[in-house]
């Protein structure tokens, strides 16, 4: 057992998700990426599991068109059409001498006649309208879009479509998913979890960047009107940027510990992930649940991002291919971290990410991926730019490479680490975080760092981007490929590659020998994140430390079976016979289900004991 005083271990048991690679847990989603650099058997595991996502029977035998829908590519008209989107174009109009006449159906007459028309009745039901002078209109039109390309979730799956969604935003969709693949990825029965976990003693941490911006949410509730349309009642509740965390905690968990959803832009799973280490190295909680959901491909959200000049473009594209207007780019290609490129991909993706403190993951036997042992939360300061890079991921990449070496030791950090690139694929970025990776570190005297830029295969997916990099890095220790930076040509001769390695194709690497990963991210506004994550490895040494030879003998002989539920899942998952957890309307509770005394409260059989110490001791009051 942990001896009173000692600081609780955050470790990874359990991870799920949905991105443009496919299911998380697993390693799949991983698998996908790493691809051509699997073994056969590997290969075909990967293509099953897609094609029970994409809704195909079998795997192999569709191979080319399951690698060809997943991953970057182009935008498709299950999205939208990106050669016809509709929207209004103003429409001045001017009747000089002669009035416009128009005859309509009253019940299509604002509420509010201008006054300067002339309305007379033609009929029971119509009415003529005379419009004199000058008259703006909105006329319904279509155009082409300059960005066709995104990170989209495998063809064919509609994660709505496996649990009763009731038009549910699309990212909260998605987190159902992902929170229901997490939760099945433990090999932990949860109702066995809770009978040993205060329910207080459970955080959830998840939340989208952006809110729910499509047309089941706020984008629904801002556009309705505008489009003569009815603004419904789910509309606004839905939207809120918290929103994943509230649906984990009400329809899938039962969850009655810490909540909520803290936003830094692109760095927000983990400023989500800092809250859940903090509160397991503090012992406020002894499972966390981390996660963020975003599903930006909407036309209004590529538009704003399109119009700082953020995203890449075909026009883009096509320059920096040599390629004429008549001819189409690779958009498989349009994500080029550290290369010439020409802006960031957008993408959809939900993450989860379940941390246990060491004392659970040890009794319950759980598998541990890796551990959690920090983030470093830094601001830019004064800015230029708001969107622009600053200084404060200096900062924070160098905090994070200092926890590592605090646990390591400097032989440790120099010998088997790895950085998760933020690696957007924009030309300030490729400067500016090259810069910061290289001379971190040269500081710390670390040779040949690779670097892995995970948005080239899965694009940006804004708030949930770092999850990606995770459950990309958590691959990495499992099958010991780092995935190349497969969409460019070469390195770009602006960045600094001083002390670091960029691999433009499939590394095999000595998982055994992986000690850590930094994983860093910069979000607009001057945002910057970076994480220290420990390797299975390095994490099954530090509990061997912690606990006696018999302690850890006992927890292999549980991981066994926890093993094999693990697998089973993974099988039924492949199979399509699991369906997402979603307990609505589901062991409510009400007043009479709750009793409070000064000594505790007891909600529902639960049991929350009121022994708060004062963190202020030596100012205590009371006389």
């Amino acid at each position: 057992m942990i001896a009173m005083g000692r600081q609780r271990l955050p470790v990874i048991t359990g991870f799920g998700g949905i991105n443009a690679a496919g299911r998380a847990s697993g390693h799949h989603a991983y698998a996908r990426m790493a691809y051509s650099g699997l073994p056969d058997a590997q290969r075909r595991r990967t293509l099953a599991s897609l094609a029970t996502l994409m809704g195909l029977e079998g795997g192999a035998q569709h191979e080319q068109y399951i690698l060809d829908h997943t991953l970057i590519r182009r935008i498709e008209s299950h999205h939208f059409d990106v050669d016809s989107v509709r929207w209004n174009q103003r429409f001045p109009t001017d009747s000089d001498c002669q009035p416009a006449s128009l005859d309509i159906d009253r019940k299509h007459l604002p509420d509010v006649i201008p006054p300067q028309w002339v309305v007379t009745g033609i009929s029971v039901t119509h009415v003529n309208v005379q419009i004199p002078g000058v008259q703006d209109f909105l006329l319904p039109t279509h155009r082409e879009f300059d960005v066709k390309s995104a990170g989209q979730l495998p063809t064919g799956f509609e994660p709505g479509k496996l649990y009763p969604s009731r038009n549910h935003p699309r990212g909260l969709q998605m987190t159902v998913y992902a929170a229901s693949d997490a939760l099945g990825s433990l090999g932990l029965d949860w109702e066995m979890i809770s009978s040993r976990v205060a329910t207080d003693e459970v955080s959830v941490y998840a939340g989208s960047a952006m809110g729910q911006l499509d047309a089941a949410g706020a984008g629904g509730m801002i556009k309705s009107r505008y489009n003569g349309q009815r603004v419904t009642s789910k509309y606004c509740p839905l939207s809120f940027a918290e929103m994943p965390a509230d649906f984990v905690n009400a329809y899938i968990l039962g969850s009655m510990g810490s909540t909520g959803a803290s936003l830094g832009a692109c760095a927000s799973f983990l400023y989500n992930l800092r809250h859940a280490i903090d509160d397991i190295r503090s012992g406020r909680s002894r499972v966390a649940f981390v996660g963020a959901a975003e599903a930006p491909i909407t036309p209004e959200i590529i538009e704003g991002y399109s119009a700082m000049g953020a995203l890449a473009t075909e026009k883009g594209l096509r320059q920096l291919d040599g390629l004429n207007e008549n001819q189409s780019p690779d958009f498989r290609r349009a994500c080029r971290p550290f290369a010439q490129n020409c802006g960031f991909t957008i993408a959809e993706s939900a993450q989860m990410l379940v941390l246990f403190d060491d004392e659970l993951a040890m009794e319950l036997g759980a598998t541990v991926f890796g551990a959690a042992t920090d983030v470093f939360v830094n601001a830019d300061g004064h800015k230029k730019s708001i969107s622009g890079p600053g200084v404060g991921n200096y900062i924070t990449m160098a905090k994070a490479t200092a926890a590592a070496r605090a646990i390591l030791g400097d032989a440790g950090l120099r010998r088997g680490g790895l950085v998760q690139a933020h690696g957007t694929g924009t030309p300030q970025n490729r400067v500016s975080e090259a810069e910061i990776l290289s001379r971190t570190a040269q500081a710390f005297g670390i040779g040949d760092w690779p670097v892995i830029a995970a948005k080239a295969y899965l694009g940006h997916s804004i708030g949930s981007a770092s999850g990606d990099q995770i459950s990309t890095t958590l691959g990495i220790w499992e099958h010991g490929i780092l995935p190349g930076i497969t969409t460019v040509n070469a390195i770009a001769d602006d960045v600094r590659q001083n002390n670091l390695s960029f691999n433009l194709e499939h590394r095999e690497i000595d998982a055994a020998r992986q000690q850590y990963a930094i994983i860093n991210a910069k979000g607009f506004g001057g945002n910057n994140a970076s994480a220290t994550l420990l390797s299975p490895g390095a994490t099954a040494q530090m509990l061997q430390m912690r606990y006696s030879s018999q302690e850890w003998k006992k927890w292999q002989r549980a991981n066994e079976a926890v093993r094999e539920r693990q697998q089973a899942y993974d099988e039924g998952m492949t199979a399509g016979a699991i369906s997402p957890v979603y307990k609505f309307d589901h062991g409510v509770l009400h007043d009479s289900d709750v009793t409070v005394s000064a000594q505790k409260v007891v909600i529902g059989g639960h049991t929350i004991v009121l022994d708060v110490d004062s963190s202020y001791g030596d100012m205590k009051l009371d006389s």
